[in-house]
Order: structure tokens, then sequence, then C-alpha cells
């Protein structure tokens, strides 16, 4: 028995996710590095830096632990599916996505990978997808998380719900796009050695 990296994608992201915390907990170093502010600034290089690497930051060890649960669970088995290059893709893409879209709706500073928790939810949600088929676990899955987080936009909790729903949609968006393609790449037919002759 030996321990393996069997999801290099996500085991890297949430070792630096680990990091970072460590890093702005108890000592405060680079945490604005790691949290997205409220504004729109085109000229700045640490804003874009931002967009993305407010995913890797957390407020306190619970909201990291939390994330990190799903991330761990859920991660692996869309590494294994879609494989690390997709992953890494669906992870930046989520990260920017629900930056811009909270900038837009948001007078709040944003941190933490609770948007990539999402947008796993719903895309391990559709790991066994069938073209012509929608799987009523992604059904169920999107009425009581997405569901869960409408409601919760009513609330004063300092939350970013809307950053829950974009990154499910966006997962969601990935899991039919990606399976689609899968099925159209399986129904082309392969050429034999009859073929070629």
């Amino acid at each position: 028995m030996k321990i393996t990296f069997n999801s290099p994608v996500i085991l890297t992201f949430s070792f630096l996710c680990a990091g970072v915390y460590l890093l702005n907990h108890p000592f405060g170093l680079a945490e604005d590095l790691f949290r997205l502010m409220p504004e729109w600034d085109f000229g700045s290089v640490k804003w874009y830096f931002r967009l993305f690497s407010n995913a890797f930051g957390h407020a306190n060890s619970d909201h990291l632990m939390g994330n990190l649960a799903f991330i761990l669970l859920l991660g692996p088995i869309v590494e294994e599916k879609y494989g690390a290059k997709n992953t890494a893709i669906m992870l930046f893409t989520t990260a920017l996505v629900c930056s811009l879209i909270h900038l837009t709706y948001s007078n709040n500073s944003l941190l933490g990978a609770s948007g990539i928790v999402f947008m796993l939810i719903l895309l391990t949600s559709l790991v066994n997808f069938k073209q012509g088929e929608i799987p009523l676990t992604f059904i169920l899955i999107v009425l009581v998380y997405i569901g869960k987080e409408i409601m919760g936009t009513f609330a004063d909790d300092n939350i970013s719900h809307t950053t829950h729903i974009v990154g499910g949609i966006v997962g969601a968006s990935f899991g039919f796009m990606m399976n689609k393609r899968k099925a159209v790449k399986s129904k082309k037919p392969q050429s034999s050695v009859l073929d070629d002759l």
C-alpha cells in the first residue's frame, strides 16, 4: 500500500488554499492579494490577479474546512471523468465568472472557493449524463442546493449566495457541454483495418 497523488489538480488547489490560509492567519501576510474588493480597477495588475486568487482565500477555518471537504470529496471524481487539463480550466473559469458577476451585483468583498464547490456539486450530478436524458439526481440537486441559495439571497448573512448560484450554473453548463461533446465523439465511426485497404 502506498499513498498516491491521485488527483493532481484538485490536490494542488486544496494545498494552495490551505497554504494561503496559513499565510494569512494569524500573520495577515498578503491577505489583500486573496480578497477581491468591490471595485473595477482595470489599470491594476493586482486586480486582475485577484479575479482568480480570491478563490484561494478564506475568512476562517470553518470556511476553509467546509469548502475543502466538498472539493476533496467531489473534485477527484470530476478530474477522473474529464481529465486534469479540463478540470483546471473549469476551476479558473468558475473563479473568473463568479468574480465578475459578484463585482456587478455586490458591494462586498469576495473570498473563498464556494463558487467552485457549487460548480463541482452540479458537475458531479451530471457524471452519468446520457444524451437526451436529464438525471433526476441533477434536478434534485438543483432544487436543494440552488433553491437554498436563492432563498439565502434575501438574508443579511454576509454570504455571497449569488456566487454560489453562478458557480452551480457554470458547473451545469460545463457538464452538459462536455458530455454532449463526448457523446458526439463516440458516435463518429472509427476506422478499421478494412477501411484503410
